[in-house]
């Protein structure tokens, strides 16, 4: 499995991970909503600690550069 998402990428989808974390688990928690984020962000940080986003692939989409490919 190739990367497709670039380091620019990774560190945003952190800092949203993060957030939504946050959101979910402090703000909204034991509603629909705070699990709804929390599975969100849960996504976005698997896909930055990874590298490869799938609906990335889908669509064709790649962030990184070249050189940074593992």
């Amino acid at each position: 499995m190739k990367t497709n998402v670039g380091l620019l990428d990774r560190l945003i989808r952190l800092v949203l991970a993060s957030v939504l974390f946050y959101l979910g688990l402090f703000l909204y928690s034991g509603t629909t909503l705070g699990i709804g984020l929390v599975v969100v962000g849960s996504v976005s940080l698997v896909t930055a600690l990874v590298g490869f986003c799938g609906l990335y692939r889908l669509l064709g989409i790649h962030t990184n550069q070249p050189n940074e490919q593992l």
